[in-house]
């Protein structure tokens, strides 16, 4: 059974009184004599201490949800997010132009060792959401034992940042397991104040601010949630802390240098987003609150049927918190209401999946606050509903998801990625004889091709032109480059046109691509391709080609 602990965020809801008396005897009578189908289950739950449950789960949940993605995706490329972070982590620095490195750096660590392919990067992905709940477990583990730990789990299944928001693996997804891993690292410093938590506490916040400055919400809810603790004067007269904070500058220092000798071209990146007025901002602000509501609506209504009129003790039990959940409590509050205030104050974008990351807090909090058993009744339907969910997902949603995407395409282009990129190889290597080594144009279609490409070429254009479409350098274009966009992308064909003004050897090429899945023919769109061929191929030949591309012929 579970130690009780107190509990959190649950308001005076009372249900009537026959559903949650029949809900609680039937409870009972499950955890006295269990149904045949229970048992498994049961047996399941009594290995979590064991230290074989938990595991199994989460791996589970990582293999289904590569699967569905697998299916869902068939037909269609990764998202441009997930190929710009590999395309970053191809060229090893200490930070890019967009966003901090972490999530190109691991992008590039895990196609070291993995193929490059969709599910590769697909699993990758669900890795991380999978490293994610392993942290969130030993949050969890601190206040609680048996199936609560569980319990916390289940229920950030059924939310989708795990699933839909971690399969876009980018900036933001990558937060998902580096918020649980900081956290679970600040709240063993704050109650040991032994210095090797001190040092994990410091890395691992320099390590989710290398993943994204929205991180630093986060650090300074640490900082907020141990000045508002009753145990702020032992842990701020202890060097804990300080040794945290040394540590976590150290770990900062060569991105800190970079961003000093480069011109800090992400926070200008970031500072984009703070171009709103008061009027704009309350309405993020609405919306953000709303969105994070929704992600953890079903979540919420599983746990008022499961709490049913015990949530009456809510007074009590948020009277009677444990110091570290009240450590978590403060945390977690900071994580909401420092953003809010921010937006606020400067006028920034707040979208509520910048801060899907931050919602296990709550999971903890609500679950392990609890100063009553839940009953392993209840955890078995959760885990069932979450099986049933993840089945119906792979075996019904994925295939009318990647159906439909056929039929339909994305708004990306994502069904023509693969297929743009083999058909530009091909007409490269017909021209030139030679490898495609640069590529630029469409941000999509450029990861894409250099993602898909049996070349593998380099995205050439700058990250730092991404919004103002410069032109290439000389050197770039006499070396050998191709760009590419699709018809109808008016600004991509503009900036095509102004290339091959410039003057020098190139080839315009057009051509369909057609999105298929399983053999079943489905969308088409035309792409646009300019080739400016590499100076030493033989002038007369590039000239004619060049002349035959303009009299728009082959």
């Amino acid at each position: 059974m579970c130690r009780p602990r107190a509990s959190f965020f649950r308001s005076q809801i009372r249900f009537p009184v026959p559903i949650d008396f029949a809900l609680q005897a039937m409870a009972e009578r499950s955890d006295r004599a269990s149904a045949r189908w229970r048992r498994p289950f049961l047996r399941w739950l009594d290995g979590v201490e064991a230290g074989w449950a938990v595991p199994l789960l989460i791996a589970c949940f990582v293999v289904i949800w590569t699967i569905y993605l697998a299916i869902a995706y068939a037909g269609g490329g990764l998202h441009p997010d997930t190929l710009e972070a590999w395309t970053l982590g191809r060229h090893f620095a200490w930070g890019y132009h967009k966003h901090p490195p972490l999530s190109g750096w691991i992008a590039a660590a895990w196609t070291s060792v993995f193929p490059l392919s969709d599910w590769s990067l697909q699993l990758m992905a669900m890795a991380n959401a999978g490293l994610a709940l392993v942290f969130v477990d030993r949050i969890a583990r601190q206040f609680v034992a048996g199936h609560k730990r569980v319990l916390v789990l289940l229920l950030l299944m059924l939310t989708p940042a795990y699933q839909f928001h971690a399969q876009r693996f980018n900036a933001n997804s990558v937060l998902l397991a580096t918020w649980p891993l900081a956290t679970w690292c600040f709240l063993r410093a704050f109650e040991t104040r032994a210095w090797p938590w001190a040092i994990a506490a410091g890395c691992t916040s320099a390590l989710a601010m290398v993943g994204k400055y929205y991180s630093i919400f986060l650090v300074a809810s640490f900082a907020l949630a141990a000045l508002a603790h009753p145990a702020r004067r032992a842990y701020l007269s202890s060097a804990s802390p300080w040794i945290s904070v040394v540590v976590g500058l150290a770990a900062l220092s060569p991105h800190i240098h970079w961003l000093a000798t480069t011109g800090a071209s992400t926070f200008t990146y970031a500072l984009a987003y703070a171009n709103g007025n008061l009027s704009t901002s309350v309405d993020e602000v609405r919306h953000f609150l709303l969105g994070l509501a929704a992600a953890m609506s079903i979540s919420a209504v599983i746990w008022l049927l499961i709490a049913g009129s015990r949530l009456r003790r809510f007074p009590a039990d948020f009277a009677a918190m444990s110091p570290g959940l009240r450590l978590l409590f403060y945390v977690a509050i900071g994580t909401i209401v420092l953003p809010v205030l921010t937006s606020l104050v400067m006028g920034t974008d707040l979208p509520s999946l910048w801060a899907l990351q931050g919602l296990f807090l709550f999971a903890v909090l609500v679950v392990c606050g609890t100063s009553y058993p839940i009953e392993r009744f209840h955890t078995v339907n959760v885990t069932m509903i979450v099986a049933g969910a993840a089945l119906a997902a792979v075996l019904v949603a994925a295939p009318i998801h990647a159906i439909y995407r056929n039929n339909h395409g994305y708004e990306e282009g994502r069904n023509f990625y693969v297929q743009a990129a083999n058909e530009l190889t091909r007409h490269w290597r017909e021209v030139t004889g030679e490898p495609l080594s640069a590529v630029s144009g469409d941000d999509a279609l450029a990861f894409a091709t250099a993602f898909y490409s049996p070349d593998h070429p380099h995205y050439a254009r700058p990250f730092a032109h991404q919004c103002t479409w410069g032109l290439p350098r000389r050197t770039t274009l006499d070396r050998g480059w191709a760009a590419l966009c699709f018809r109808g992308q008016e600004y991509c064909s503009r900036w095509l046109d102004g290339v091959s003004a410039r003057g020098g050897h190139f080839v315009r090429r057009e051509f369909t691509v057609q999105a298929s899945l399983w053999g079943r023919p489905g969308v088409s769109r035309e792409v646009i391709v300019l080739m400016a061929l590499p100076q030493a191929r033989p002038a007369t030949s590039a000239a004619d080609d060049f002349s035959a591309s303009r009299r728009g012929t082959e």
